[in-house]
C-alpha cells in the first residue's frame, strides 16, 4: 500500500507570497488553508479554505494548527508571541526564532556577526538620543529594530541637520545605526533548505527606487568568483539556522568585491519572482518541499530574465504590454486598489540580451 504524502499547509498571511505558495503547494496535491485578515486576499481565491483573522489572533492560529500538518508565513509582521501559543499543536518548520531574528534588526545583526560571523556594516545600538553622534562625520543610516520596511523607520544621515530626525526617531523606538556601506551593486541570494541541506538559486541583481525593489536582474553581472562567494555566505547562514524552506540574504557589493549582508527575509522573496519562468523549480516550489522536509532539486536556469515589479502607478501602462510585448510573463496579484507605490504585480521578460531587453522596457517608458 503506498502512503498518501499529501498533506495540509497552512499559510499565516494570504498576501501575492502567500499566493504563489499556495499555488505551488496546489500543484503538487496539497491542501491549503490561509489566515489572513482580509477577505479578498490575494491567496483566498487558490486556497482550499481560508480564516479572516488578525495574524495574532491565537484562538484562530489555533484552529488552523489542528487543521494542518504544517504551518508557514508568508512574512515578517506575524506574531511569534502569538506562533508560541500553538508550537505544540503544528509543526513550524521554518521555526521562531528565524521570526524573531528577523524582526528585530538588533537580534539580526548579533546573530550575523557572533554566529554566522558575515560581514555587515559597521553599527551600534541607539536606545537613546544621547547615543547619537554630536556632528555627522560621515553617511549613517539610522532605522528602528522593528517595524520598519521599505524605507520606513529609516533616517538617513548625511549631515548635521538630519539629526533632528534622528533624535525624532530614536524617542519612538530603540534604534541601530549601520555606517553606509558605498555599494556597486545591490545582490540576493535566495537559498532553500529542509533542514539539512541547502539548495541556491541564480544569483540575483537588484535596483531599488525609493527603497522599494524596482528590477532583477539574473544572473547577476558580477564574476564566478564573487557569485561563489555569495553563495557560501547565504550556504553558511542557512547551516546556522538549520534552514526549513526558502530565505532570502540582501548582500551589497562593493567596488573592491567585499560582501556585506544586509539583511534576512525569512521566507520566498520579491527579487526571487524570476525564478517561475527563468529556473525549472521556482522559490516557491522549492520552500514547499523545503517545508516538508523533502529532497531539494539544485535548480537549474532555462534563461537568463529580467524581473519589474509593477506599482499602482504602473497598473494602466503595463496594460499594452499584451500586445506590445506579448512574450514578456506579467502577474497580476488580484489586489482591488491600485494606491501609489503598492505591489501590485510584475513582469518577467526571458532574454539572451541584458543590453537589448534593458531599451525595450525603457521605450515602453512605463517605469520612467
Amino acid at each position: 500500500m503506498i502512503k498518501n504524502t499529501k498533506q495540509t499547509i497552512g499559510i499565516i498571511g494570504g498576501g501575492q507570497l502567500g499566493q504563489m505558495m499556495a499555488i505551488a503547494a496546489q500543484y503538487m496535491g496539497h491542501k491549503v488553508i490561509t489566515l489572513d485578515p482580509n477577505p479578498n486576499c490575494s491567496a483566498a481565491k487558490v486556497s482550499d479554505e481560508l480564516i479572516v483573522a488578525p495574524y495574532d489572533d491565537v484562538e484562530n492560529l489555533l484552529r488552523l494548527a489542528y487543521a494542518c500538518d504544517v504551518i508557514t508565513y508568508e512574512f515578517e509582521n506575524v506574531s511569534a508571541k502569538a506562533l508560541h501559543e500553538i508550537e505544540g499543536c503544528v509543526r513550524i518548520p521554518q521555526g521562531i526564532r528565524l521570526l524573531e531574528i528577523t524582526q528585530n534588526r538588533r537580534f539580526e545583526k548579533e546573530f550575523l556577526t557572533n554566529e554566522a560571523k558575515v560581514n555587515v556594516a559597521p553599527w551600534q545600538l541607539v536606545d537613546s538620543a544621547e547615543k547619537l553622534p554630536e556632528t555627522v562625520t560621515r553617511k549613517q543610516v539610522l532605522k528602528t529594530t522593528t517595524g520598519g520596511y521599505d524605507g520606513h523607520g529609516q533616517v538617513v544621515l548625511n549631515a548635521d541637520k538630519d539629526l533632528s530626525a534622528a533624535k525624532s526617531l530614536t524617542e519612538l523606538s530603540e534604534c541601530v545605526l549601520e555606517d553606509f556601506i558605498a555599494f556597486e551593486r545591490e545582490i540576493s541570494v535566495i537559498i532553500s533548505g529542509n533542514g539539512h541541506e541547502y539548495v541556491v538559486f541564480p544569483l540575483a541583481e537588484n535596483e531599488h527606487r525609493e527603497n522599494i525593489l524596482h528590477q532583477t536582474i539574473s544572473p547577476a553581472r558580477i564574476s564566478a568568483e564573487i557569485t561563489e562567494n555569495a553563495y557560501k555566505i547565504a550556504t553558511s547562514i542557512a547551516e546556522k539556522l538549520e534552514l526549513s524552506g526558502v530565505l532570502c540574504v540582501e548582500m551589497f557589493l562593493t567596488a573592491d568585491g567585499q560582501i556585506y549582508v544586509n539583511e534576512l527575509a525569512p521566507r520566498p522573496h520579491n527579487s526571487g519572482h524570476f525564478t517561475i519562468e527563468a529556473c525549472d523549480f521556482n522559490q516557491f516550489d522549492l520552500h514547499i518541499k523545503g517545508i516538508l522536509g523533502e529532497d531539494l532539486p539544485e535548480p537549474k536556469l532555462l534563461k537568463p530574465a529580467i524581473m519589474l515589479n509593477v506599482l499602482g502607478q504602473h497598473v494602466e501602462a503595463v496594460k499594452k504590454l499584451n500586445h506590445e510585448h506579448a512574450d514578456w510573463h506579467q502577474h497580476d496579484y488580484g489586489k482591488a486598489d491600485a494606491k501609489h507605490n503598492r505591489k501590485m504585480g510584475h513582469v518577467t521578460i526571458l532574454t539572451n540580451d541584458f543590453d537589448q531587453t534593458i531599451n525595450e522596457i525603457k521605450a515602453t517608458k512605463i517605469w520612467d
